[in-house]
């Protein structure tokens, strides 16, 4: 399964609606920053030795730093909200943070906050534990002090109920959850350790063999004893080695598998809360995270996105207090993996092909999974606290609960102003001996791309599109066409090619393997140069060393589609080489007609580079670039050389209005500098059961001599026309 945020949109549409309905409460002023500034804002918990909140701190007690570097406090806040039943708190003591300070006020009643509760896929046992820990918190009231949603993440996310302040919903969602059963994947450790004890009985060297290193008479009898035993065992070890690998390969699917449900839930609810002001909450219920290596990244976009948008996750080991840890269970497949390396070194028979490496992973993602680990980290690197080894999760919420009504705002300009995409360390500090201070790790130096979250791997390349002058290094092609299909009307295929010989390869420890890390990155500005969407692929590339040279020769290709609103775009592409830390940007323009179905519409007009024929059982009949069987590839600007081409091939699609005749010709026009070198009629296809006419055309190059010429083709119902261009160079 891999990375997707279909979860996101559906929770951001319910947002605005549940904002709109809130009263107009009193909030404090927030801190002005100038439009090109972006502020870092940090929510801190700070905390005595007991665990109480600290709550006499002024802005002169606190230092933050980035990367080691002190920053300035150019606004602090007290933010404390009582219950609603509690009479409202006086003014909170204020320190000045700097020779001007700003006022730190106190809402009388501020903004109520939002509280995610996300439910992991949890055995029967942590599920009961859980809902009680959940309906506990939210006591018997009819309405309550929290905007609070309840959501479950299995193979995808469920929102059971959408962010509300009236209990008995919230409730009677947590119940469901609390009911609700969860995917089952099986573990295959128990199988695995199986095998592994069996394979160690046919390793152990019987006494024949055994004799069959010393002299004497009986030495070439036990060495033929021996062999006669291996020769006896080796067809039902070959079948223990079959079925290991299989069982090893599908756990580590399966983790796969579950680590990207969890985080693409997890990252669909944290970005929605962007949407809202103020401080935000997670309490995620979970029996651990699976983060395998390829889960790792998005693991990491989690926290990040968490971190820009001002929410705290708070994790809860459902498993409660368990009778033995998983660092227990970690210690066994170590320990099992270390007696079959020895029992292969033993034996002779030193299988490198399989075994130290994966095991190792494995291993690797089992300590992640004890909740220490993955959970752990997921709530400290977001101002959050891991609830673990207890059966008591109430107390947990008491502590969630106070850090929520009670915390400080703190806010700076980085005095780094280069935004480059690394993670920034954050430290903050208090003149204060003996506390506990809570707040976010870091952040990637990355301006806001926009409406969606910004993924570990895109931070770098992202950082390059807005830096001066933009990288050239890697020599890249992009473009972006429009296809105003009949029910996808802004449908935009973004295209990007990568040369191979510009992806940096490099060897693996073995020397056998090399391997390329690419990321490709297209984002889509308005005409107010607002970013309205953001796509990638993090390309892991790998060849075997006597290959690499074949794979450089090809071209590394990104397709992805957008839909946008009538309007002018923009659309920037980078691809960014980890490897070798090179980049390329290109940028293109693109124009979404607003021509309506009962309208002639035309899509871009495309010069094609080359097109192949696909099987009917790899098409996706939804792609715009399929005509009849085959595959158009866009040219993205490529120069069309003679010496190589004999036509210059066009693509188009039309898309006839109703109540209207189709239009049966195409008006087919080339124009160099402006001037009219040519026009021609090409005949047009009845449209398909769609109402749509596809066209490909040619024109013979050999009578084009070198320069830049503009393709220009036009069609016509009689009540309407449609017009598109195309430029296309020409060398020798």
């Amino acid at each position: 399964m891999k990375p997707g945020l279909a979860g996101t949109a559906a929770l951001a549409a319910a947002l605005p609606a549940v904002l709109a309905g809130q009263e107009p409460q009193a909030t404090p002023a927030p801190a002005t920053f100038g439009v090109s500034t972006a502020a870092v804002v940090l929510d801190v918990v700070v905390k005595d030795k007991k665990g109480h909140a600290v709550r006499d701190l002024g802005g002169a007690d606190f230092e933050v730093y980035e990367d080691g570097v002190r920053q300035q406090i150019q606004s602090f806040q007290v933010v404390s909200r009582e219950p609603a039943s509690a009479s409202s708190p006086g003014p909170a003591p204020v320190a000045p943070a700097s020779p001007r300070p700003p006022e730190a006020t106190v809402p009388a009643r501020p903004t109520p906050g939002f509280v995610a509760l996300v439910f992991d896929r949890l055995s029967p046992e942590a599920r009961s534990l859980a809902g009680k820990a959940a309906l506990a918190y939210l006591g018997p009231g009819l309405q309550l002090d929290e905007r609070v949603g309840v959501f479950v993440v299995d193979l995808s996310l469920h929102a059971l109920q959408d962010y509300t302040d009236d209990g008995p919903l919230v409730r009677r969602a947590v119940e469901r959850a609390a009911a609700r059963s969860s995917t089952a994947f099986a573990s295959q450790r128990e199988a695995l350790r199986g095998i592994a004890e069996r394979q160690s009985a046919l390793d152990t060297p019987s006494s024949p063999a055994a004799g069959a290193s010393g002299g004497g008479p009986g030495a070439g009898q036990a060495a033929q004893a021996a062999a006669s035993a291996e020769a006896a065992v080796a067809p039902e070890r070959a079948l223990l080695d079959i079925e290991s690998r299989m069982r090893q390969t599908f756990e580590a699917l399966e983790r796969d598998q579950q680590g990207y449900a969890t985080t693409n839930g997890l990252m669909a609810v944290v970005d929605a809360l962007r949407l809202v002001p103020g401080r935000k909450t997670v309490v995620f219920f979970s029996e651990g995270i699976a983060i395998p290596p390829a889960v790792e990244a998005q693991f990491r976009s989690v926290i990040n996105s968490a971190n820009r948008a001002n929410v705290s996750i708070y994790t809860m080991d459902a498993a409660g207090l368990r009778v033995e840890s998983n660092t227990a269970e970690t210690r066994r497949e170590l320990d099992t993996a270390a007696r079959q390396r020895l029992r292969q070194l033993g034996t002779g028979r030193d299988d490198t092909s399989k075994a130290m490496m994966k095991d190792l992973e494995r291993n690797e993602d089992m300590l992640r999974l004890d909740p220490e680990g993955g959970l752990g980290r997921l709530a400290a690197e977001t101002g959050g606290f891991l609830i673990a080894n207890t059966n008591d999760l109430g107390a947990g919420f008491r502590r969630i609960d106070e850090d929520m009504r009670f915390h400080y705002v703190l806010a700076y300009v980085p005095s780094n102003e280069s935004y480059d995409g690394r993670f920034r360390q954050l430290a903050v500090k208090v003149a204060r001996p003996g506390v506990v201070v809570q707040s976010r790790q870091g952040y990637y130096a990355v301006r806001s791309a926009g409406p969606v979250p910004v993924l570990a791997y895109e931070a770098p390349a992202l950082a390059l599109l807005d830096r001066a002058p933009l990288p050239s290094d890697i020599p890249l092609r992009a473009g972006a066409l429009s296809f105003p299909e009949a029910g996808r009307p802004g449908l935009a295929p973004v295209l990007v090619e990568v040369p191979g010989r510009a992806v940096t390869y490099a060897p693996d420890a073995d020397k056998k393997t090399w391997h390329a890390d690419l990321v490709v990155v297209a984002r889509i500005k308005d005409e107010a140069q607002q970013v309205v969407q953001k796509m990638s692929q993090h390309y892991l590339l790998g060849a075997p060393a006597e290959q690499v040279e074949s794979a450089r020769k090809g071209d590394v290709l990104f397709y992805r589609e957008a839909d946008l609103k009538p309007g002018r775009y923009t659309v920037e592409a980078v691809a960014y080489d980890a490897g070798s830390g090179q980049a390329g940007v290109r940028a293109s323009a693109l124009e979404v007609p607003a021509a309506g179905p009962a309208s002639l519409r035309m899509s871009s007009l495309a010069i094609v580079k080359r097109a192949e024929r696909v099987p009917e059982s790899e098409r996706k009949a939804a792609t715009p670039l399929y005509y009849g069987d085959a595959l158009i590839y866009p040219n993205l600007g490529e120069p069309l050389l003679k010496s190589a081409a004999k036509e210059v091939a066009f693509f188009f699609t039309v898309y006839t209005a109703g109540g209207v005749p189709p239009p049966t010709t195409a008006s087919v026009e080339v124009l160099m500098s402006g001037r009219s070198l040519g026009r021609a009629t090409a005949g047009l296809p009845a449209p398909d059961a769609t109402g749509r006419i596809q066209h490909v055309g040619a024109l013979p190059l050999q009578a084009f001599g070198a320069g830049t010429y503009e393709l220009k083709v036009s069609v016509s119902d009689g009540r309407s026309t449609a017009t598109r261009s195309a430029a296309f160079k020409v060398e020798g």
